[in-house]
C-alpha cells in the first residue's frame, strides 16, 4: 500500500538557513522558496532573474514518516526521481546517498513511523570555471536545458520532481512484471513471454484491445495479432496484461509492433571519386514493413519547473499533436527523459518517439565519475522504456558531432550508451547523435538577409535525407505577451528588459527570434503598431512552415523525415519557433501545419515567397500522399489578388499508397497591386490547400513598359 507523505522544506544558505516552508511533491523545491518569498509569476518581467542566488544553495525536503505497516510487511521510502544528488537521512542518520534525477530511490524505513525523513538536496552541478551555460553541466547527467537555451530560461531547478511515497510490501509484493514478444517474419503470430519477479504465486491475465480475454499464464502464442500503427497508418492497438498476486496486482500494455531504420531510398548511391567515405545515415522508418513517412515535432520539457507536469497537460499537447496528423516526436536530449503518463499517452495516441538521453549540445568528457552515473542512468532509462510501443528509437542526444561539442564516435559516452541500449533492448536502433551524414538541423527564420533568400528557396534546393530540426519563429499573442511584459515596455520594441529575457533578441549569438528587419522586409507599410507585427510574424510563420513541411515531404522518399522545432515551450517566450505557446495554447502556425500535415493533400512548390507585378509565377501542382491508401481527386488552381480569382488549371489526380504525384505547373504573369499580397488557391474538396505569398507593386521600369 502507497502512502503519500506531507512535506516541508528549507533553504541552507551562506548566510544560514532558511525557515521551513511547504513543500509540492512531485515538484521543484526553487518553485516553493518563490512562493514563500513572493517573487512573484516567473513568466513576469524578469523575475527568473530573481532565482541567481539559489544556485547554490543546498535544500532540505523534511517529513514526519506516516504509515501503518502490518507484522508480515516491510516499508519503503521510494521516489522515482530527485534532482540531482541527494541524502536521504532518518533522524539525521543517512541511509543512502544517491546521484540522477532519472534513476530511482528506495531504501527500507521499517520500524521507522514518526521519525522525521530528510531529503538533502546538493547544489547544481557546475563544471569549476566554466561560464554560465550549459557547458556547466558536461560532467552530470542532470538535463542541461535549465543552465539557459535560447528559448529557456537560465533557472537551475532541483527537487523531488517525480512520485515519492512510503510503500508497505508483503512477499506477494511484484518486483517487475515485464513483456517480451517476438513476431513471425509475416507478423501473422506472436510469441509473448513474461519476466516476473515477486515472492509470491502469482497470475497474468491478457487481455485484446477490445478487452475480451485471451487467456491466462507467463507465455501466450497469438495468431494474427493486432498491430500497434503511429498515426496515420492504422490502429495504435494495445492488449492489456494484469499480474495478480493475493496481495498485489501490477497492470501494462503490449504494442506489438516491428520498427526498423533502413536506407532511404537512393541512399546507397555511388560516392563521387575518391577516396571513399561514408554514404548517408539510414532514417527511413519501416514499421511493421511499411515505410512511414515520420512527420512530427521536437518535444522539449513543457515546463520549467518540470515536476509539476501532470497528466492532464501531457493528456492536452500529445492530443493536440495526433490531431495536426503528426507521428513523431523527437524527445530533444536537454530536456532529459519524461515523466510515465507522458510514453503511456504516446502508446494510446499512436505517436511514435525518439528518444534521446540526456547529452546535448556539450563534449561530455571521459571522466570516470560521470560514465558511472551516466550508465546507472541510461540502464534505469531503457528498462523502464523498452516496453513501451510509442519508443521506437534511441539516440545519443543533441549535436554532439558539431564543431561547439566536437565529440567523435570514440566519445566513452557515446560508445557507452550504444553499448547499453544494444545489451538491453538491441531490436532498437540506435543513433549516435543527430544531425548525422545526410540529415539536417536548420534553418530557423523564414527570411536570410545575407543571400536574401526565403525558405521557399532554402528548401526547395536542399536535398536531405531527414530534416530533424528545422525553424520559423513568430511574435507571441499580445494577450500572452502581457503576461511577459510590462505595459511601457510592449511598444516600441527594443533590444532590452522583457524583450530581450523572454529571447526574443541575441537568442543564440547574433541570432534573433524578433526577426524585426525581415518582418519589415516583406511588409509595404511601416508595422507601427505591436499588432501589426504580431499579425505580419504569423503570416511568415504559417507559410513558412507550410512550405517546409510539405517540401520536406515532395522530397520522399529520399527524404524520410520532417520534425520542425520545437512543438511546446516551458514559459512564456516573446518570440520563437514553437506551434504551442506555454502552457497549452496553438498558435496560428500550429493550424496551418496541420493542414500540411493530412495524410492527403493538394500542394504547390514554388521557388520563392517573394514575387513581384509583371513577374512570371510559376507553380508546381503536387498530389501528396503518405497514408496506407489509394489516393485520388480533383483540383481547381486559382489565384486571388485584391478579391479578384483567377482559374488556372484543372487536374484529375491519383496518387499510390504512401507515394506523391506530381502534375502540372501553373504559369501566369502577377497584376499590378499595392495590396502586398495574393493568395493561390487549390480547391479540392477535402484536399484542399492555399496559400498567401508577397506580391510587390510592380517596378517603376514595367510601369513604363
Amino acid at each position: 500500500m502507497k502512502f503519500e507523505q506531507l512535506w516541508q522544506a528549507r533553504a541552507v544558505r551562506p548566510d544560514g538557513v532558511s525557515d521551513y516552508f511547504p513543500a509540492r511533491v512531485p515538484g521543484n523545491v526553487q518553485y516553493d522558496y518563490g512562493v514563500y518569498m513572493g517573487w512573484g509569476d516567473i513568466n513576469y518581467n524578469l523575475n527568473t532573474v530573481r532565482y541567481k542566488e539559489t544556485e547554490d544553495y543546498t535544500w532540505e525536503y523534511k517529513t514526519t514518516l506516516a504509515f501503518d505497516c502490518k507484522a508480515e510487511e516491510r516499508a519503503y521510502f521510494v521516489s522515482r526521481g530527485v534532482d540531482y544528488a541527494c541524502d536521504v537521512l532518518v533522524d539525521g542518520k543517512v541511509l543512502v546517498s544517491h546521484e540522477g534525477m532519472f534513476s530511482p530511490i528506495e531504501c527500507e524505513v521499517t520500524g521507522m513511523a514518526g521519525k522525521e525523513l530528510c531529503v538533502r538536496i546538493h547544489p547544481h552541478p557546475k563544471r569549476a570555471g566554466e561560464p554560465e551555460g550549459c557547458t556547466q553541466a558536461d560532467e552530470s547527467a542532470k538535463a542541461p536545458v535549465c543552465y539557459g537555451w535560447d528559448w529557456h530560461a537560465r533557472l537551475l531547478v532541483s527537487g523531488i520532481w517525480q512520485e515519492t511515497y512510503v510503500e508497505t510490501r508483503d512477499a506477494g509484493y511484484i518486483r517487475r512484471c515485464e513483456p517480451f514478444y517476438a513476431l513471425s517474419e509475416d507478423f501473422s503470430h506472436a510469441s509473448l513471454r513474461f519476466e516476473t519477479e515477486t515472492d509470491g504465486e502469482y497470475e497474468i491475465t491478457l487481455y485484446d484491445p477490445d478487452g475480451a480475454l485471451v487467456g491466462t499464464g507467463d507465455c501466450f502464442e497469438i495468431d494474427n495479432p493486432r498491430l500497434w500503427w503511429c498515426t496515420g497508418q492504422g490502429e495504435a492497438a494495445l492488449y492489456r496484461y494484469v499480474c495478480r498476486t493475493k496481495s498485489h496486482e501490477a497492470e501494462g500494455s503490449i504494442g506489438f509492433r516491428r520498427m526498423e531504420l533502413v536506407m532511404n531510398e537512393g541512399g546507397w548511391a555511388p560516392l563521387p571519386g575518391f577516396p571513399m567515405g561514408r554514404n548517408v545515415t539510414p532514417t527511413q522508418i519501416r514499421l511493421n514493413g511499411r515505410r512511414v513517412f515520420a512527420k512530427g515535432s521536437n518535444w522539449v520539457n513543457p515546463e520549467i519547473f518540470n515536476g509539476h507536469i501532470d497528466d492532464t497537460r501531457y493528456e492536452e499537447l500529445v492530443t493536440l499533436a495526433r490531431d495536426a496528423h503528426m507521428n513523431i516526436f523527437r524527445c530533444w536530449g536537454g530536456s532529459g527523459v519524461h515523466k510515465k503518463a507522458f510514453y503511456e499517452i504516446c502508446d494510446r495516441m499512436g505517436i511514435m518517439l525518439w528518444v534521446e538521453f540526456p547529452l546535448a549540445c556539450n563534449n561530455y568528457r571521459n571522466n570516470e565519475h560521470y560514465l558511472k552515473v551516466l550508465e546507472q542512468e541510461a540502464d534505469f532509462i531503457i528498462r523502464d522504456l523498452r516496453s513501451h510501443p510509442s519508443v521506437v528509437m534511441y539516440c545519443g542526444g543533441n549535436e554532439l558531432f558539431n564543431n561547439w561539442s566536437r565529440m567523435t564516435d570514440q566519445s566513452l559516452a557515446l560508445r557507452l550508451l550504444n553499448k547499453k541500449c544494444y545489451d538491453l533492448d538491441r531490436d532498437k536502433p540506435f543513433l549516435m547523435t543527430s544531425p548525422l551524414e545526410g540529415m539536417a538541423h536548420g534553418g530557423y527564420t523564414f527570411w536570410n538577409p545575407n543571400t536574401n533568400e526565403d525558405v521557399f528557396t532554402i528548401f526547395s534546393r536542399a536535398r536531405k535525407t531527414a530534416y530533424t530540426e528545422f525553424g520559423v519563429p513568430n511574435v507571441t499573442d499580445l494577450e500572452n505577451l502581457k503576461k511577459i511584459i510590462p505595459e511601457d515596455e510592449l511598444f516600441p520594441i527594443e533590444n532590452k528588459g522583457s524583450w530581450a529575457h523572454h529571447n526574443a533578441f541575441n537568442a543564440w549569438g547574433e541570432l534573433c527570434w524578433l526577426c524585426p528587419d525581415g518582418l519589415q522586409h516583406f511588409s509595404q507599410t511601416p508595422l507601427d503598431t505591436i499588432e501589426k507585427v504580431i499579425d505580419q510574424s504569423n503570416w511568415l510563420q504559417c507559410e513558412g512552415y507550410k512550405a517546409i513541411f510539405e517540401e520536406a515531404r515532395r522530397q520522399a522518399p529520399y527524404c524520410a523525415m520532417a520534425i520542425n522545432w520545437c512543438y511546446c515551450e516551458p514559459w512564456i517566450n516573446a518570440s520563437g519557433n514553437s506551434l504551442i505557446t506555454y502552457p497549452t495554447l496553438p498558435k496560428p502556425a500550429y493550424y496551418a501545419v496541420q493542414k500540411s500535415l493530412r495524410p492527403v493533400l493538394f500542394s504547390a512548390r514554388m521557388r520563392k515567397f517573394d514575387w513581384e507585378g509583371g513577374e512570371q509565377f510559376t507553380a508546381e501542382i503536387w498530389l501528396l500522399n503518405d497514408s496506407p491508401r489509394q489516393a485520388e481527386g480533383n483540383v481547381d488552381v486559382y489565384l486571388s489578388v485584391d478579391g479578384k480569382e483567377t482559374h488556372l488549371i484543372t487536374w484529375q489526380a491519383k496518387a499510390e499508397a504512401g507515394k506523391n504525384r506530381i502534375g502540372p505547373a501553373v504559369n501566369v504573369t502577377l497584376p499590378d497591386t499595392q495590396s502586398g499580397k495574393m493568395t493561390l488557391i487549390l480547391r479540392g474538396g477535402e484536399y484542399s490547400s492555399e496559400y498567401t505569398l508577397c506580391l510587390r507593386p510592380a517596378p517603376y521600369k514595367w510601369y513604363e513598359e
